[in-house]
């Protein structure tokens, strides 16, 4: 198992190797730039790297912001973390944040960067699993109670399956891929852009069932702020948008140069793994209402859907007093399509 610890030193070793900037709700710094923070989801993964190729390429610093990039421990916590203002912007899942938003968090969704969900079942290669029907009778592993697990029922309607025609067991998430390799599971239930790259990092080429292939076609993760900093610095939102947007999309433009700025900002994972996750995550920016609404943007229309989807699975009470104005707004996007080509800032 020696690449599996290269691999979990590596994202030890993230935690440390941030890109810098004082913290502080869009304070400004000596230099007259404003300093804000920024957290992920998880743990810094390859999955992340066009945040990482967008500050170096200087999307930030051309719109005046400093911006420090921090680890997260889940959605929910960081969801937390911008509801209570201990940071400024954060990359969550859409479900957690409807549900947190739901329950009183005032966070709004202002870029959704994933046009589909990274929702998938991951198997080895010699495991007789190639495509969903091969997954019917066989051992599925899932971690904690996330939103994913939860609408694993979407999945078994989609197919027409009953809730005994997969086995599910629970497992740690430290535990999931030594025990898919070692066979006491047929198959994970895992986002895609992360548990894929890890397999690889491993020496597989994974088979990867992506929900989005059944037709279960869900928003993925995006942007969130609160609503103070949206009400006292809305420039300022705007500013942090515009860098995200076409710093993400130059990144996925340009995924050799991305790859090379994140080994340099967080070294030790595999190459190939991170090509496979800056590829998965690039992959996973459009679907066909941003394509041609434009990048990041969302509708009423497929919010309502998230709504609606967490009321049937996610235990979402009383969605009829949620709409999806709730939810996010377009207001700080400059919508751009996806066969624009993005210019790096000049120095």
């Amino acid at each position: 198992m020696r690449a599996q610890k290269s691999t979990v030193a590596a994202m030890i070793a993230a935690t440390a190797l941030l890109v810098t900037g004082c913290a502080g709700s869009g304070a400004a710094g000596d230099s007259g730039t404003d300093q804000v923070n920024f957290m992920l989801d998880v743990a810094v993964l390859p999955k992340h790297a066009p945040f990482y190729a967008a500050v170096d390429a200087g999307f930030y610093e051309a719109e005046g912001i400093e911006v420090e990039i921090m680890p997260g421990s889940g959605s929910a916590n960081t969801v937390a973390s911008v509801d209570t203002g201990r940071v400024d912007f954060g990359w969550a899942d859409y479900n957690v944040s409807i549900l947190n938003r739901a329950q009183g968090a005032s966070i709004r969704q202002i870029n959704l960067v994933q046009g589909k969900s990274a929702y998938a079942a991951l198997a080895l290669p010699d495991s007789g699993i190639s495509d969903w029907d091969d997954l019917k009778g066989k051992t599925v592993a899932t971690e904690g109670n996330g939103a994913m697990v939860a609408m694993w029922p979407a999945v078994l309607d989609k197919l027409g399956w009953s809730e005994g025609d997969v086995e599910i067991v629970s497992a740690a998430g430290e535990a999931k891929i030594p025990g898919l390799i070692a066979g006491q599971w047929d198959a994970n239930l895992a986002l895609s852009v992360s548990d894929g790259p890890t397999l690889i990092a491993e020496g597989y080429d994974p088979v990867i069932l992506n929900w989005a292939d059944l037709g279960l076609l869900y928003y993925g993760n995006g942007v969130i702020t609160s609503d103070q900093t949206i009400d006292e610095n809305p420039e300022l939102v705007e500013r942090f948008n515009r860098a995200t947007q076409r710093g993400f999309a130059w990144a996925c433009q340009n995924q050799e140069e991305t790859a090379k700025s994140f080994d340099a900002k967080v070294p030790g994972f595999d190459e190939a793994a991170v090509a496979d996750a800056i590829s998965g995550q690039c992959d996973l920016m459009w679907d066909d209402e941003n394509t041609e609404n434009g990048f990041g943007t969302m509708s009423d229309a497929g919010v309502q859907k998230q709504i609606d989807l967490a009321a049937e699975y996610l235990g979402l009470e009383n969605p009829d007093d949620v709409s999806p104005a709730d939810i996010y707004t377009n207001e700080f996007l400059e919508p751009f399509g996806p066969d624009e080509q993005i210019e790096a800032p000049t120095a």
